[in-house]
């Protein structure tokens, strides 16, 4: 590792401390400053570079690890990945800079919400056994005062305890969740449904009119952490995906 390397390293300042090194390794592996095979500097290095504690440096390499971007060893140290034949990532995005990288400003309203064991419509709407502990929330997401998404989410309290002490009044859940949780493995579907008539109020639409259904689950070695249903009023969006040899860019 030369002393060049470990100084390009640089932190933007936006957003939560991990992400700011994921993002600043990341941007240095994408955009080939780092190739592959290159030695990530070790952790106690970022740590004096970049006056981070060892836990905020572990988090940031574990998501770039669960991105591909790079390889751990327990010997051999980290080193940048090769690129795979074939490989996208799936980003868990923040609804507000969605929201913001329109150029709108973000709002939220929480609907609904309610703790401990899963009712029977949310145990059969998210496949969970009536013996689960959760926080089951219903929110509003605004773009300059026009509902932009509806999302039912909920969130195990075995694996986030911390959730029941969360209003989720000022941070929307996911945000939230990307800060006060880890996960491991995900699974996303895209599919179109028709509003129903409580659906298409809240969004402002037209009852059976098109919606984009986002479905997400995730898990962290194993243990559920979160499923989220997002409706996104179809007239008003699309999803665009550009792809290169390390994923989504």
């Amino acid at each position: 590792m030369s002393a060049s390397q470990i100084d390009a390293v640089a932190l933007d300042g936006v957003g939560p401390l991990y992400d700011q090194i994921r993002r600043a390794i990341r941007d240095l592996i994408l955009n080939g400053v780092w190739p592959p095979g290159t030695a990530v500097p070790p952790e106690h290095a970022l740590m004096e570079r970049l006056g981070a504690s060892r836990m905020t440096v572990h988090r940031a390499l574990v998501q770039l690890a669960r991105e591909g971007l790079i390889t751990r060893r327990r010997r051999s140290g980290t080193i940048v990945a090769s690129p795979p034949a074939s490989h996208a990532m799936l980003d868990i995005l923040s609804i507000p800079e969605e929201v913001r990288g329109l150029g709108h400003a973000y709002a939220l309203t929480v609907l609904r919400r309610r703790d401990g064991r899963a009712q029977r419509p949310v145990a059969s709407l998210f496949e969970l056994g009536r013996a689960v502990d959760v926080v089951h929330l219903s929110v509003l997401h605004w773009a300059d005062g026009v509902p932009h998404v509806l999302e039912e989410r909920v969130i195990h309290l075995a694996t986030v305890p911390a959730a029941a002490q969360e209003d989720f009044s000022t941070i929307p859940p996911g945000d939230w969740l990307l800060q006060n949780s880890l996960w491991s493995q995900a699974e996303h579907a895209i599919g179109a449904v028709a509003a129903t008539a409580e659906q298409a109020e809240l969004l402002a639409i037209a009852e059976g009119d098109p919606c984009l259904l986002v479905e997400r689950r995730t898990w962290n070695q194993g243990e559920p952490v979160t499923a989220v249903r997002l409706l996104y009023p179809g007239g008003r969006h699309r999803f665009v995906g550009r792809f290169g040899p390390y994923g989504k860019v």
